[in-house]
């Protein structure tokens, strides 16, 4: 069954959703390991912009392999 545009884009926005909150987290807990001091507000930006290119390498990445799934079923 062939999954549709609009169904890709809601897996990879809800997969990256977690992964925004797993990613500020670990963020918070990580960063001052290595020395890096950062607010909260910081991390949510940072959180934000690493959520935008997400989605769009998720989306990307999942009409490829759609694209060759479906090739190799012809």
């Amino acid at each position: 069954m062939k999954q549709s545009r609009v169904m890709s884009m809601a897996e990879s926005v809800v997969n990256v959703i977690v992964g925004y909150g797993v990613a500020v987290v670990t963020q918070i807990l990580i960063f001052p390991v290595f020395g890096l001091h950062t607010t909260v507000a910081q991390n949510l930006k940072m959180g934000a912009v690493f959520t935008v290119v997400s989605i769009a390498r998720s989306y990307v990445l999942r009409r490829l392999f759609e694209a060759i799934r479906m090739r190799s079923a012809k």
